[in-house]
């Protein structure tokens, strides 16, 4: 994913991806990745082949990206997080965190004032101020998951490096049984061609390859922009009204977007969600977030493609 749509997804999503540029890397399975090194020093990988060594689990960590946040909390290392960005609201508790950064950048002077053990980004982030922390003596972790399984990853790797490993695999297994039992909730149901939005002007669309495809699929959808170019890509009008989704999907991020405003947009008068009232805003903290919640965006998902589960 390319920094400046990184940038766009954060500004219009706000799930706070400030790591900037990234490339795509094959995940490995934590199992191949960590084991104890000299002694009692543990040693994991991140996304981008960077090493990360602790003789101890790290007691003061920097996270910069809300997802990263929710993992660190959900596996109980919350206590150990002494800053995170503006857009970081959940759980609660994460409010009383000093904030160091937003979508315009990070405030590098402040993170290394704060002392932090470890540093993770959302994607590798930027080489010079990965350099900077690294001079400071900051070790950094980089992850992009674009997947359930890479997200179940993920929290694996952060429970390792952390020290919470533990509850790293009791969340996931957390995950995997909620994710069964929905799945088995729609089995037979009947497919439905769906249109996520992920920003109105230009138009662009969760394509393949993006977490919220994946979740549309696993749902009972059809992606109508499955076969577009890129995880994140711009669509056209033309192209949306001839695929005619039957049920349109977006976050509530802007208050200026609404059920009405999208139903009066030109053209859109031609789509069958339109017409039959199929258009749905969802929490855009949920579906934007690569994190511990995603399973309830995959419910929440479900529900807007199968209301008929309601009755």
């Amino acid at each position: 994913m390319k920094k400046g749509i990184v940038l766009l997804l954060i500004m219009m999503l706000t799930v706070g991806l400030l790591a900037g540029c990234s490339t795509e890397t094959e995940t490995v399975q934590p199992e191949e990745q960590s084991g104890a090194v000299d002694g009692n020093a543990e040693e994991t990988m991140d996304d981008f082949g960077n090493t990360i060594i602790f003789d101890n689990p790290p007691q003061r960590i920097i996270s910069l990206a809300p997802s990263n946040t929710e993992i660190l909390f959900a596996i109980g290392a919350g206590d150990k997080v002494v800053g995170v960005t503006s857009y970081d609201d959940y759980p609660e508790d994460v409010l009383d965190i000093e904030k160091i950064g937003d979508f315009n950048g990070i405030n590098l002077e402040r993170i290394i004032e704060l002392e932090p053990d470890l540093v993770i980004n959302y994607g590798d982030g930027v080489t010079e101020e990965n350099e900077r922390l690294l001079e400071a003596g900051i070790q950094i972790a980089g992850f992009e998951p674009e997947s359930i399984e890479e997200i179940r990853d993920t929290i694996l790797r952060i429970g390792e490096m952390t020290g919470h490993k533990q509850e790293a695999l009791e969340l996931v297994d957390e995950m995997a049984s909620k994710e069964e039992e929905i799945l088995e909730s729609i089995e037979g149901l009947e497919k439905k061609t769906v249109f996520y939005e992920i920003w109105h002007e230009p138009l662009m669309a969760a394509g393949p390859g993006s977490f919220i495809d994946q979740l549309i699929s696993l749902a009972g959808g059809e992606n109508v922009a499955n076969d577009a170019e890129g995880e994140y890509p711009q669509y056209d009008l033309e192209q949306l009204i001839e695929r005619n989704p039957e049920v349109y999907l977006t976050a509530n991020d802007l208050p200026e977007k609404t059920v009405d405003s999208i139903k009066e947009r030109p053209g859109y008068s031609e789509i069958d969600a339109i017409k039959n009232g199929r258009v749905y805003l969802i929490d855009g903290n949920v579906i934007s977030r690569p994190g511990p919640r995603i399973i309830q965006a995959l419910e929440l998902i479900v529900e807007a493609i199968h209301p008929e589960l309601k009755n």
